[in-house]
């Protein structure tokens, strides 16, 4: 696949996003930036909701996954559904009852706010580092298709990218997001499932010896049940996928932006569970596609890549697959890369403008538009830095960093909206970023111990873990309310 092609489907995809950009973020204002003026329809949300939380890491990893751990991701995406539900029926209502903008407001409310500041920057941390994580991906990919032919360097290739989100995404913010995300939702079906055909043909199968070999084939296991010390296990999956969704989606200024732009909390609910259910299936789709790409590879005596993230690069761009094979994965690359990375921007600088900075406060609406622009371009440069440190440091398969991360990361957030929600006891508001800060690190400290002393492997319950240190943390801290 040559350079010249990858380059002109990324023009017709980018100029695509820009025509949408143009379009929806017209007569926009702060409000349309922040919230959509909270008119758009649900189903429109929900379809787009499957975009938003499939990201280039998905594309490129979850196929990939299926050589060492089988389909065990399904076990999370059943406790994803779970969550779903938990979000839409007692975070939605809470949000759109107090009108919040950001969802951090919250625990201003609640606490004061040092623990707002607090939720804010754990928060802003989570996101800019697992935003950097979903884009690395494409960018790498990227660097071996175009740039590095070119002899472009690396850090030159993350410049032009980043540059291409933010010139999209600068004016129409979370209104933009929304059409943008539902063109990325098409993409990533469409091209999803075209590889799934022309793969299976490429191997001979129709539709019913395909559904055959997959279902009997070693790497389409679904349930683990026999060892409960193994990362796989289908209890430590299920559980933490719940608690997962629930700190990624429901307490994540990026994803709930969209969710709070439905009009009442009664059409987010709706968004909220169709999009969850069709995730699951979508998730499917691409550990079905994992499965005939090692099929594909073992039958073409193709060597197994060191890393399972380059399963599906490497067959698409053979030499023995059709060229609209490696157009579709160039295309539900940038369109699942390009779609994350504007709404992770978006949301980054919405949470800083108005939590950190407290912008709406603090200015007038012409000064904040201002403002909002500046944080824009600020937070563009320092996930491009980001990016460029991640790929120099970081050899973990793309979403198993991703998770990690947010086990770290969103832990303090989840123990802070839980015992806010369901412990009535006070807590000195300025001793609480200590036991945020605490929790991530007896959380490593936890599961090193497992890990040397019982043979235990933590696997994504390391979120569950850093939210119950954190819950202790504020427990410690507190006293009976009056």
């Amino acid at each position: 696949m040559t350079p010249a092609i990858v380059i002109c489907t990324i023009i017709g995809y980018f100029c695509l996003l820009l025509l949408i950009s143009y379009f929806a973020s017209r007569k926009s204002d702060n409000a349309t930036f922040f919230t959509g003026d909270r008119k758009a329809p649900w189903a429109l949300v929900s379809f787009a909701m499957i975009g938003a939380a499939i990201s280039g890491v998905t594309f490129i990893s979850v196929p990939g996954m299926v050589v060492g751990k089988g389909y065990s991701y399904l076990q999370m995406c059943l406790g994803f559904i779970v969550g779903y539900f938990l979000i839409a029926y007692v975070l939605v209502p809470m949000f759109y009852k107090r009108n919040l903008v950001s969802i951090y407001g919250y625990l201003e409310e609640r606490f004061g706010v040092s623990t707002y500041r607090t939720g804010a920057w754990f928060f802003f941390v989570s996101k800019m580092l697992g935003a950097s994580v979903r884009f690395l991906v494409v960018c790498v990919v990227l660097q071996s298709l175009v740039f590095g032919p070119w002899g472009v360097p690396f850090a030159v290739n993350v410049v032009i990218t980043i540059a291409l989100i933010w010139l999209y995404t600068k004016q129409g913010g979370v209104k933009t997001l929304i059409w943008t995300d539902t063109l990325k939702s098409f993409c990533l079906i469409f091209s999803v499932i075209l590889c799934i055909c022309f793969i299976a043909g490429n191997l001979g199968f129709d539709f019913s010896q395909l559904v055959a070999a997959v279902s009997s084939d070693s790497t389409s296991q679904v349930f683990f049940f026999d060892d409960p010390k193994a990362g796989t296990y289908f209890w430590k999956q299920f559980l933490a996928g719940i608690f997962m969704v629930i700190a990624t989606t429901g307490l994540d200024q990026d994803m709930m932006q969209r969710n709070l732009a439905c009009k009442d909390s009664k059409e987010s609910q709706k968004n909220m569970i169709v999009s969850g259910v069709m995730q699951f299936f979508v998730i499917a789709l691409f550990l079905i596609l994992g499965t005939l790409l090692v099929m594909y590879m073992n039958h073409n005596n193709i060597a197994m890549p060191e890393k399972t993230d380059d399963i599906f690069g490497i067959v698409a761009t053979s030499s023995g697959m059709p060229i609209i094979v490696g157009i579709l994965f160039v295309l539900g690359l940038i369109s699942a890369a390009y779609s994350a990375a504007g709404s992770a921007l978006t949301s980054l600088t919405t949470s800083f403008t108005v939590d950190i900075l407290d912008g709406q406060k603090r200015y007038d609406d012409n000064r904040l538009t201002k403002v909002r622009k500046g944080v824009h371009v600020a937070m563009s440069a320092i996930m491009g830095l980001v990016i460029i440190a991640f790929y120099y440091l970081s050899d973990q398969d793309a979403i198993s960093a991703v998770y990690t991360l947010a086990s770290y990361t969103y832990g303090p957030i989840l123990g802070l909206f839980v015992f806010g929600m369901f412990c009535g006891r006070n807590v000195r508001d300025c001793f609480i970023p200590i036991a945020c800060i605490a929790a991530p690190a007896l959380s490593w400290v936890a599961q090193y111990a497992l890990k040397h002393f019982f043979n235990y492997e933590t696997s994504f319950e390391l979120l569950i873990i850093n939210a119950l240190f954190t819950m202790v943390g504020l427990l410690m801290f507190s006293s009976k309310k009056n």
